[in-house]
Order: structure tokens, then sequence, then C-alpha cells
């Protein structure tokens, strides 16, 4: 039986059950993540979209990333947690954010991008 990872929000009202180990797992230095999270980074595990389930009630913003193709994330409306997201030009998976799983055991980023936007005090991990 494949292992099933758990992401939740911070209230636990948006779930997001994967199995298996992602695909890939990125860092993103890009100023839109770090916006989006208030850290200097984001770090996206994708999953494919039918190794996902989400549970509990999500609203959803829309943006282009920096490449220009839409991305979709989807938050919970009562903590306001990011937990997973569509990004559109990767539509046959899921990312969902690596902190939402709170697992010091989750698999390390294996690709990091837009180190243009890296904070000069951040030390290249990858």
């Amino acid at each position: 039986m494949r292992e099933e990872r758990l992401a939740t929000c911070a209230c636990g009202k948006l779930r997001v059950t994967a199995l298996g180990n992602p695909s890939t797992v990125s860092l993103c230095h890009c100023l839109a993540c770090q916006r989006r999270t208030g850290s200097v980074y984001g770090i996206a595990a994708f999953f494919e979209r039918d190794r996902i389930k989400v549970e509990g009630e999500a609203k959803s913003f829309s943006r282009p990333s920096d490449s220009g193709h839409p991305v979709t994330f989807h938050f919970c409306p009562r903590c306001g947690s990011t937990v997973f997201w569509e990004p559109q030009r990767k539509a046959d998976f899921i990312a969902v954010a690596v902190g939402s799983f709170a697992d010091p055991h989750f698999p390390a980023p294996s690709q990091a991008v837009h180190e243009e936007c890296r904070h000069a005090w951040v030390r290249a991990v990858i």
C-alpha cells in the first residue's frame, strides 16, 4: 500500500490527502511566492491530480505566474492558510504547500526556481 500524506490548514478544516511521494518538490524564490507565504520563498510538492483528495471548504484566488500562465490558489476561508494550488501549465498536477504537511521528514526540494529573486542572505540549498 502506498503511503498517505496529510496536509492541513492551520485550523484543520481544509485537508489534502496525497498518496505516495511527490513527483517534484520545488523551492520558489519568486516575489509572488514571497508575498503569498510571508517568507523569503515558497516550497511546493507536486502530486499527480489523481493521487490527491481534498476535503473541506476552500476559497480560491487566481493570478498569472511569472511565466504568464494562470495559477489558482486554494485557501481556508476560516484561517486563511493556502494549502494547495493548480498551475495551468501543469494541468495534470496539484501543488501542495510543503509546510501544510507539518512533517520534518518530508522529501527535500529537488529544484529551485527564480533564484534571481533569492534574498542575498539566503543560501542556495540545491
